[in-house]
Order: structure tokens, then sequence, then C-alpha cells
């Protein structure tokens, strides 16, 4: 009877033990989703400096922009690194999801690329420019080809405009809506397209060279850290803002992308 009373023991706080231990491993690591570049890149150049603090990030990458949300609302991830304030702030309005903005960190200027002509003087009567055909986005587009004198919007419109609204468009310029993400592969289909600075720069586009037109380092469209509301006091994220936010990281986002990425900070 003891030996078996005493085998039982072994077992609960073995069973103790493991929980334990696991639980201080999860509390431990930090899943974070980000698009491949820049956000992922930039993560990882924290990643040591985090594990001195105690803390183990794990990268998970994302190539659109639904999944990183829908997977930080049911808890599959921590935070996301891969978007600007007001894109979140629609995509949890519409969807009814509870994120909320941790941090700025960096600015993606959107620019207008081409693979057919050399400037924005040489777009004929007629091109077809490709824009994204998410709401925020495809407004950010319009507004910097207004902000050109290319197209005339309503003003009533606001940051979600779409090419409904325009009203002054002298060369008759035809717009196509695609996904963020397709829009480098469609420059060889279109006369020019405008494109988000984390695709230009997957696709080896550098924006300060490579653009004809772009947005200015004062963008209100600066990329966020994302979490859930009520986890937003998480020690670990106070950490992580700690580790980014630093003149050595600002220093080799500088010299990484070349003013393609911003810091924010």
């Amino acid at each position: 009877m003891k030996k078996t009373l005493l085998i039982v023991v072994v077992l609960i706080l073995g069973v103790l033990f493991f929980a334990f231990h696991n639980h201080k491993d999860a509390s431990k690591k930090l899943r974070i989703g980000a698009s491949p570049a820049p956000h992922a890149e930039i993560l990882e150049l924290v990643k040591e400096e985090l594990e001195k603090s105690g803390v183990t990030l794990e990268i998970i990458e994302f190539t659109d922009y639904v999944a990183p949300n829908i997977a930080l609302s049911e808890g599959q991830i921590d935070a996301n690194f891969f978007q600007h304030a007001p894109y979140l702030e629609n995509f949890a309005r519409e969807r009814g999801l509870d994120l909320v903005s941790l941090t700025a960190i960096h600015i993606e200027p959107m620019g207008l690329y081409s693979e057919k002509i050399k400037g924005v003087a040489e777009l004929r009567e007629g091109a077809v420019v490709a824009i994204p055909n998410d709401p925020v986005n495809e407004g950010r587009a319009l507004l910097l080809m207004q902000a050109n004198g290319l197209i005339k919007l309503r003003p009533e419109a606001g940051l979600e405009c779409v090419p409904s609204d325009i009203y002054g468009n002298p060369k008759k310029l035809e717009f196509k809506e695609l996904e963020a993400a397709q829009l480098p592969r469609a420059l060889a289909d279109v006369d020019a397209a405008v494109i988000n600075g984390n695709y230009a720069v997957e696709a080896k586009l550098n924006p300060t060279k490579d653009a004809l037109l772009l947005e200015n380092a004062d963008s209100p469209y600066a990329n966020i850290i994302a979490v859930r509301k009520e986890a937003k006091d998480d020690p670990r994220f106070q950490k992580l803002v700690k580790a980014l936010k630093t003149d050595k990281i600002k220093n080799r986002i500088l010299q990484k992308y070349q003013g393609g990425v911003v810091p924010a900070f």
C-alpha cells in the first residue's frame, strides 16, 4: 500500500513539475506574426537582445494582410507586425476584433513604380495603373496620386477614397484593383502600379531609386506592433519595444533599406 502511494505521489509531482516548466517556457516565448520583409527582418535584429532579457522571440511569417490579424485575435500568436494603424482600425472595426496598436516602429513609403516608363510625365492617356484593393491602402494610393497632380478626389471621400471618388482625371487613367501582394508581379501587365513599401522591398525594388512617386517620410501610415487589447500590458511587450526602439536598430534600418524603410521613433 505504501509503495503504491509513493508511486502515485511521484507521478503527481512529475506532472506538476512538467506543467510548471511548460508554463515557464510559454511565458518566455513571444510569438509574433510578420510579413517577411522588412518586418520579420527587423524582428530578427532584436532576437539576441530579447533572449538576454528572458524572452524567446518566435517569428511566424505571413504573406497576406488578413491572416495575421485573424491569428492574433484567435490567440494563435501574441502580436503581429505588418500593418499601419489606419488599416488595423478599419480591419478591427469591420470584423469586430479587439485589437490595438502597441507602438509605431517604421514607415514604408508607398510608391508608384513602372517597368515601361521612367517618369510620370510619360504616362500615356488611358494608362492602366494597378492599386491595392483593400479600403485603406487603395485610398492611400489614390491620395498619393492626387498629391502629385495626377487626379482630383472629392474632399468628402476621406482616407478611404475609391476610384469612383475621382472627379478630375486629365490623363483618363484606368485603375486596376488588385491584392496588394500581387502588385509587384503585375508590373509587366500594366503601365504602372502603386505598391506598398514592404512588397516593393520583397520584390527587390529600391523605393528611393526605383519609385516614380514616393510618399514623404512624414506619412501618417506608420507600421505598428498590434496586440490583443487585454494583453497590451504584458511585460514581454515592454521588453520588445525597448529592444526595438534604440539608436542601434534605427541605424541598422536606415543602412539596410536606404530610405525604403524609415524609423518612426
